[in-house]
């Protein structure tokens, strides 16, 4: 089995636990779950997913406890791509090849998806205190989710990528800003929740964090690249769209070939850093080096 065969057949997993904790269609309300579970199901690679309960079996985690998160983090990353494809923000069409949501079901209710898609992230990840009420690892678990999420994580982000959008410059402090919060901070609570639900030590935590923050800096760079390098047809969404908004990305400041070499640099550093611990997950080192072949 080649490497992305064994990724596919991982995909399916995550695929078959995350979508049992979707909404049913039905009710007066079924419009907006419709919309929801249109966004989610639209495809997409469910790294995050993936890399909590890879992180989470690599320090022995074996309880469905890590499932509700799981489902968790796909809708909290579902919600934000609904929300980056309307007219006020992006205002793109396509996403994975399909219609954008507000271009499928009109912006108010393409609004109210993503609302609805992160509300329903944390009545999900809820579950999860149920299942094992006498687990504080649960509590901890919950706690960097809601962070990493938020103002001080992915929101505080997207805050100033939309704020640089409107003609703020772009310092490459701000951009490595947008860098760690709008795209590393959900790759490192993915990884995070993994390792803190499995009972793994403060000191693995943090080496979890930052090989997490290595993964998610590597990820959004080969973004940028794709976005000059691939096509509408490879990519699912629109190309060029960085330059067409006079965007300011990674590849502008260091330019396509500096940026191919960080992402490999960053992508093995973060395998290094997870291969110096005492566990192991071998098919947690072939999925991020995957990463930076990813076409898409």
């Amino acid at each position: 089995m080649n490497r992305k065969e064994e990724i596919a057949l991982h995909t399916k997993e995550v695929e078959e636990i995350i979508t049992k904790y979707l909404p049913k269609e039905e009710g007066f309300q079924k419009t907006v779950i419709s919309a929801m579970n249109y966004s989610f199901l639209a495809g997409g690679k469910r790294l995050r997913p993936m890399l909590m309960l890879e992180t989470y079996r690599m320090f022995g985690g074996d309880s469905k406890v890590v499932e509700p998160f799981m489902a968790a983090i796909e809708m909290i990353h579902t919600y934000s791509l609904v929300h980056d494809d309307l007219p006020a923000m992006d205002n793109d069409d396509y996403r994975r090849g399909k219609e954008t949501t507000h271009k499928a079901y009109g912006e108010a209710m393409g609004i109210l998806a993503g609302d609805g898609l992160l509300n329903y992230a944390y009545e999900t990840v809820s579950q999860a205190f149920f299942m094992e009420p006498g687990n504080v690892r649960v509590a901890r678990a919950f706690a960097v989710l809601s962070k990493k999420a938020g103002i001080y994580g992915m929101v505080g982000g997207q805050t100033v990528d939309v704020e640089t959008d409107k003609g703020e410059p772009v310092t490459r402090e701000k951009l490595d800003f947008i860098y760690a919060l709008k795209t590393g901070a959900l790759i490192e609570a993915s990884m995070l929740v993994g390792a803190i639900l499995a009972g793994a030590g403060e000191e693995e935590q943090k080496m979890i964090e930052a090989a997490a923050g290595d993964i998610g800096l590597a990820f959004q760079i080969k973004d940028d690249i794709l976005d000059i390098t691939s096509t509408m047809e490879v990519l699912g969404k629109p190309i060029g769209s960085d330059e067409k908004n006079n965007k300011a990305t990674y590849v502008t400041y260091e330019g396509l070939e500096k940026s191919k070499e960080d992402v490999l640099r960053l992508s093995k550093k973060a395998v290094e850093s997870l291969q110096s611990l005492s566990v192991t997950n071998e098919f947690l080192i072939r999925l991020i080096l995957e990463l930076i072949h990813r076409e898409k």
